[in-house]
């Protein structure tokens, strides 16, 4: 039985998975004046509150920007109709906001394959890598760890999959998958998956 036919439950990254990715976070750190050796949201957690507050806001403009261009990732689109058709359960976890999380899958065309409530952001759990946004979907679709799979294109999708105890596949367009240690499968493009 292939991978797609054993799972029920299917959790997506959004921006580099299910969009092309277009975030160059090394110049919206230097928009932002934060460090640019750590990641974004980790840098604002350390700030204190009253700062924190206008840099996210800050934040939620630049991305904003962004999702408004964004573009469905090459397959993106046949490979969610194929998996939506066998009556699957769709979700997203994603270091976005909700508002911009909405306008990115609404720019890229796939909106209709996922329900707002079970579109996770920084917005409803702790972000990426800590497992609390595929614990919460677990809980709310009252799934089990080996029904479901975690599939993501950076190093903090693979590791929340596995401190929630779900498989992961890893998707790199380059094929050089720097990360492939912490994945169980990889693949260059969506459609692949299904041949797994």
């Amino acid at each position: 039985m292939k991978l797609h036919q054993k799972k029920q439950f299917w959790i997506f990254d959004m921006d580099g998975t299910l969009t092309t990715a277009q975030h160059d976070f090394l110049a919206i750190k230097q928009e932002l004046g934060i460090p640019t050796d750590v990641d974004i949201l980790t840098s604002l957690s350390m700030l204190p509150p009253n700062i924190k507050k206008q840099k996210q806001i800050e934040l939620d403009k630049i991305e904003y920007k962004i999702a408004k261009l964004a573009k469905a990732s090459h397959g993106c689109f046949e490979f969610l109709q194929t998996v939506h058709s066998q009556t699957k359960t769709l979700g997203i976890l994603t270091r976005n906001s909700f508002v911009n999380s909405l306008e990115t899958l609404n720019a890229a065309g796939i909106s209709n394959f996922f329900s707002e409530q079970n579109i996770i952001c920084r917005d409803r759990a702790l972000p990426k890598p800590n497992p609390d946004g595929i614990l919460y979907l677990l809980q709310q679709w009252n799934a089990k760890p080996e029904e479901t799979i975690m599939i993501g294109d950076y190093v903090f999708d693979l590791e929340a999959g596995k401190r929630a105890n779900v498989e992961t596949i890893y998707i790199d367009p380059t094929g050089l998958f720097p990360f492939q240690k912490e994945a169980n499968y990889k693949v260059t493009k969506l459609e692949e998956i299904l041949y797994l």
